[in-house]
């Protein structure tokens, strides 16, 4: 199991991103949370399987059809949190 830290830059607010990467995580299999952060990115925390968080990040490079993402910043977390499902926090 990894955990990542996620910041994703770009059109990614106000187009429906959140919902997609909550969306895409359940399709893979990855718990964790997505929120928006305050310099208009999304921040996500990803746990799951090698194979299935690398898929999950793939799609979140490529986003949506109404979102541009133009960075993506990933770093590993050390494996602490124990998530149930994958959450949109407000």
């Amino acid at each position: 199991m990894v955990q990542l830290h996620i910041m994703v830059s770009g059109k990614v607010q106000g187009v429906g991103y959140r919902y997609f990467a909550q969306m895409k995580a359940v399709q893979y299999g990855i718990k964790g949370w997505v929120r928006n952060s305050d310099d208009n990115s999304v921040e996500i925390v990803a746990v799951g399987e090698q194979e299935q968080v690398d898929q999950f990040v793939k799609v979140l490079r490529e986003g949506n059809p109404f979102s541009k993402v133009t960075n993506v910043e990933i770093s590993q977390l050390e494996e602490s949190s124990s998530f149930q499902s994958f959450k949109i926090k407000y």
